[in-house]
């Protein structure tokens, strides 16, 4: 294993963020790269940094760590990240090991476990909280044939439409989404339609609550004021 693995770090709690550094630059054989706050930083900084491995929470503004995971594996298939994150629903789990995640902690780990997890993950392997294995044992044990129904029939969202449905249920008008995003308000209102289309929900109040219950947001986000 050579000395110096890099890590970048993905939470949106300063406090969070530093304590997550400290615990797994202790023994000094990995350093932090890079830190974001928002999905977005996240897929800008890894292409900037190239880490070893991510460590991605992920309920973030703007874009969350689901969607973020999704665009930094579209690019990089070979990219190492590990979910590190307050969620341990079997559902948040499933997606994101469909999506390629190679390890999943809960934000009650240890230090020591989650510095094990980097290494671990980095020399190829994979590492999940002793309470995310056994609740994906019990979830797949009980229900394997549900979950794949789950699956056939839920509405599959491209990256971009997953964003789009983050930012109009936090509360950001077209004119603010036109700029996250780097299109014209004319093309946001196009998308908006479209995503309104394809869900059969036609207001923001139902976008809100399609996108809580999807978990594309906490139903304790902060709503944004135009």
């Amino acid at each position: 294993m050579k000395a110096g693995m890099t890590v970048l770090l993905v939470e949106d709690h300063v406090v969070v963020r530093e304590g997550l550094r400290i615990m797994i630059e202790a023994d000094g054989d990995i350093k932090v790269v890079g830190e974001a706050k928002t999905g977005r930083e996240a897929v800008s900084l890894y292409r900037q940094t190239c880490p070893d491995v991510v460590v991605m929470d992920i309920a973030m503004p703007l874009l969350n760590g689901i969607q973020a995971t999704q665009q930094i594996l579209s690019e990089t298939p070979k990219a190492k990240i590990m979910i590190l994150s307050a969620h341990a629903d079997p559902e948040y789990v499933d997606q994101l090991m469909a999506l390629g995640v190679v390890g999943y902690l809960t934000k009650q780990t240890s230090a020591e476990m989650v510095a094990r997890a980097v290494r671990e993950v980095y020399s190829g392997g994979t590492f999940f909280s002793p309470s995310v294995a056994k609740q994906l044992r019990d979830h797949y044990q009980k229900s394997p044939l549900s979950n794949r129904g789950f699956k056939r029939n839920k509405v599959r969202l491209t990256s971009r439409e997953a964003e789009l449905l983050q930012l109009i249920a936090e509360g950001h008008v077209n004119k603010q989404i036109a700029a996250q995003l780097e299109i014209s308000i004319k093309t946001v209102e196009k998308h908006r339609q479209h995503l309104m289309e394809k869900l059969h929900i036609h207001e923001i109040a139902g976008l809100t609550r399609y996108a809580i219950a999807a978990g594309v947001i906490e139903s304790s986000v902060q709503r944004t004021t135009a």
